[in-house]
């Protein structure tokens, strides 16, 4: 089979399961009547795609080298930020993230109905971005890990040690009570003022350098990377978190944005 004919098949077929995964939480979370849950399921269904990829290969077709490496590094960075979340969100149910109870004062009575669109988009997102894991096991052309995957391994794991890092960080400060009301702009939040959210891009450099071989060039992969950036310093990421700390933090965060940058990371400037 042609390998665009596969991965578009690939991907529809994933397209239609992400969009019964989301209905199915949709269900779960009007029960819950917390919207917030999305977030967990979002993070781990890419952990799912990745064992279910390496399933049908287990028991219908072998999957490279190239493959196993791709869909072992997609289950262990989904693991870690479907954890991360899961302790935020299913462990304070009570309280639903700010972005929904926005949401919640915008739709009223129609939030459910809203909601439904919502996971729609997110099942969408979700099937797009596993573009570059689809792609990394293309129909006939059998692929080892070269240096370049391995090199985006090192990329991979810089990314989770960035974002692991200035979440310790920003943890650690929020604990201490002298801190009740102030700015985190210590360790990587003095390079950057959203550390997580780079780490989080470059993620996705390093599966863009994972997925490359000779059937896609990497395409979906860089296809990726610019989906992410564009959703997390103009849509989702950014300005939605700005918008929040400036209503929260006031003076202080206006200040802190005059003298850290807002994604790219630099030294500190005294």
């Amino acid at each position: 089979m042609n390998p665009l004919i596969a991965l578009g098949l690939d991907f529809f077929i994933l397209l239609v399961e992400a969009c019964l995964y989301f209905a199915v939480c949709w269900f779960v979370a009007r029960k819950m009547d917390n919207w917030s849950i999305v977030d967990v399921a979002w993070s781990y269904g890419f952990a799912l795609v990745g064992l279910q990829m390496v399933a049908v290969h287990f028991f219908f077709a072998p999957i490279s080298g190239q493959g196993l490496l791709m869909a072992a590094a997609t289950v262990a960075w989904s693991l870690r930020l479907g954890t991360h979340l899961a302790k935020r969100v299913l462990g304070h149910l009570d309280q639903e993230d700010g972005r929904y109870l926005k949401m919640r004062a915008e739709h009223g009575d129609r939030m459910p109905a809203r909601m439904v669109y919502f996971y729609f988009v997110q099942a969408v997102v979700l099937a797009v971005l596993c573009l570059p894991l689809l792609s990394s096991s293309p129909v006939n052309v059998p692929s080892a890990p070269a240096p370049i995957h391995w090199a985006g391994l090192g990329v991979l794991s810089l990314a989770l040690l960035i974002e692991t890092v200035a979440d310790a960080q920003l943890a650690a400060f929020k604990q201490d009570p002298a801190n009740r009301g102030k700015v985190c702009d210590r360790g990587l939040w003095a390079w950057s003022r959203h550390p997580n959210y780079f780490g989080e891009w470059l993620v996705w450099v390093g599966f863009l350098l994972m997925s490359y071989n000779s059937a896609y060039r990497g395409v979906p992969g860089l296809l990726c990377v610019g989906v992410i950036y564009y959703f997390l310093t103009r849509v989702t990421g950014v300005p939605l978190t700005e918008q929040h700390l400036l209503a929260s933090k006031g003076e202080a965060y206006a200040e802190y944005q005059r003298r850290v940058p807002a994604f790219w990371p630099r030294p500190p400037r005294g």
